[in-house]
């Protein structure tokens, strides 16, 4: 009943849009190379619509400067370049943000009877995240703190990629070779609230994200800084990270989140996660003792109650004792000694501060794997960066504000197709 109900109101709009030939604008139109093009008689083209199939009869004008061709009524309703309607669009947007592109496919048939075959998703939801990826990179408008104290954590995971992306690449499988590019996520957000035991809790609604296959590395010698640190430092100042009264980073203690961090947010309290710093240390009691061993147990309580307690010097002491003979321990000597300053966990918790990445660790699932690293898929760089611009404009709550900047156009010259 319902498809038949949109496939009478689809003959309608057909009819009522084709009987308007308002679109022939006289014999010569202006193109947008800026040559006169002349006007070359109707031509017709179909179009999905949430309404079902359309076919549209256009004005055409055909440019001799550029040798392209256009149509008035194309540019008004947004369909200049597509076969599918703005607001079918939208829908595909959304769908190929959080399902996988069969799986969209298979929703806009169910859900709204669209016939959207999934390559056809792909390619538009592929095309619409790159717009929205320059759109992040092109237009900043910073808001004021959503709090008085703000996070920024940045980490990175592994999305898996065709193989013709991992030529010459390095990586953890046995024979040296990747399967996988790292995705860098950086993440914002709130904590003023708090949970029965007094820990800052996550404000709902207050996180956003951005992230991307790209560099987080730069040299002396460059002129900019790495494409990740100027993604990092634009969330930040979209989010107004910068004008908050604290201003803390949290990472799990690689250096180069540090390294950004000192370039780009100067003066901020920096954090090691409180969770990573112990999982490091029960590696330790395993490579020691062995894994479930009571030793192991007993010698990682101590010392995850000597961090708690901001006891550095007699963790260290203990990692020393085992640095010269055994691999763990020393690294993890080190990873302590290097980062103490950002393990100072009780003066941390007395300011009411975060001391655990858990925003970040699950915004990694969230706005990465659970949409790019199911069984089967394989990305090109460019096909998972979209899709990631995609997701993380959408769970970033930014996806109506963008569209609405994309209507713009159109709408101030005859709205928008359904």
């Amino acid at each position: 009943m319902r498809r038949r109900a949109l496939a009478v109101a689809g003959q309608l709009l057909e009819r009522r849009l084709n009987s308007d030939t308002s679109d022939y604008v006289g014999p010569q139109a202006p193109c947008q190379c800026g040559v006169a093009a002349r006007y070359a008689g109707r031509r017709r083209k179909g179009f999905e619509t949430v309404v079902g199939r359309l076919m549209l009869v256009r004005a055409y004008y055909h440019c001799c400067g550029c040798g392209q061709g256009f149509c008035p009524r194309d540019r008004a309703l947004g369909l200049e370049g597509t076969s599918l309607s703005p607001a079918l669009t939208r829908m595909v947007g959304q769908v190929g943000a959080m399902v996988s592109f069969a799986e969209g496919s298979e929703l806009l048939w169910e859900l709204a009877g669209v016939p959207v075959p999934a390559k056809q998703l792909e390619r538009k939801a592929e095309a619409l995240g790159r717009e929205i990826s320059r759109d992040e990179s092109d237009l900043v408008e910073p808001e004021p703190p959503v709090a008085a104290t703000m996070y920024l954590g940045m980490d990175g995971t592994g999305v898996p990629v065709r193989a013709s992306e991992l030529k010459g690449r390095a990586g953890k499988q046995p024979d040296g070779s990747a399967k996988t590019r790292e995705v860098k996520l950086v993440t914002v957000w709130s904590a003023e609230g708090r949970d029965e035991e007094g820990n800052p809790v996550r404000d709902p609604g207050s996180v956003s994200y951005s992230a991307a296959i790209e560099s987080a590395a730069s040299r002396d010698t460059d002129e900019l800084p790495s494409q990740f640190a100027q993604r990092a430092e634009r969330e930040g100042r979209r989010r107004g990270f910068e004008h908050a009264d604290r201003r803390v980073v949290l990472g799990d203690g690689a250096p180069w989140i540090w390294n950004l961090a000192e370039e780009q947010f100067p003066g901020a309290i920096q954090i090691v996660d409180l969770y990573h710093a112990k999982g490091h240390l029960w590696d330790v009691a395993k490579a020691i003792y062995g894994a479930g061993s009571e030793l192991a147990d007993q010698w990682a309580k101590q010392r995850r109650t000597e961090l708690d307690e901001g006891k550095i010097d007699d963790i260290l002491a203990a990692l020393q004792a085992h640095a010269d003979t055994n691999e763990e321990a020393r690294k993890c000597f080190h990873y302590i000694a290097r980062n103490r300053g950002r393990m100072r966990y009780p003066e941390f918790r007395a300011q009411g501060l975060c001391v655990s990445s858990g925003v970040v660790e699950a915004g990694c699932k969230l706005a990465i794997a659970t949409r790019l690293k199911r069984a089967g898929m394989h990305w090109t760089v460019a096909g998972a960066n979209a899709i990631i611009a995609l997701r993380c404009c959408k769970l970033s709550g930014r996806f109506e504000h963008f569209w609405e900047r994309r209507s713009e156009p159109a709408a101030a010259t005859a709205g928008t197709a359904p």
